[in-house]
């Protein structure tokens, strides 16, 4: 029991010192963010789906923001089918990345 218990601790140190390790790249986030831009990427936009709303502008945003937004859609956190759907897509890599890529916009 002793030993198994060490293993779930160890394994939960090593987890948080990947995590840890993730910075993003905001070039590697040309490849991924196709999927933002057709809603984020147009001044004043509003969807319709799942209720007609502003889209919001996610260009200059802070990194830290976008993050923990697309990890609460991941999670459930946060309630929008469209954005729950491309978020659990995204590893800790993509989101880094992305919002490295948004957080250096104008």
């Amino acid at each position: 029991m002793t030993k198994l218990f060490a293993l779930l601790v160890l394994a939960g140190a090593a987890n948080a010192a990947m995590a840890a390790d993730i910075v993003g790249n905001a070039s590697a986030a040309r490849n991924k963010i196709e999927m933002c831009i057709g809603c984020h990427g147009i001044p004043g936009y509003k969807a319709t789906f799942p209720e007609v709303f502003q889209v919001p502008k996610i260009g200059g945003q802070n990194a830290k923001y976008i993050e923990n937004a697309l990890k609460g859609y991941q999670k459930g956190d946060r309630k929008h089918p469209s954005m729950k759907g491309i978020a659990v897509s995204l590893s800790d890599q993509d989101i880094a990345d992305i919002a490295a890529f948004y957080a250096q916009q104008k």
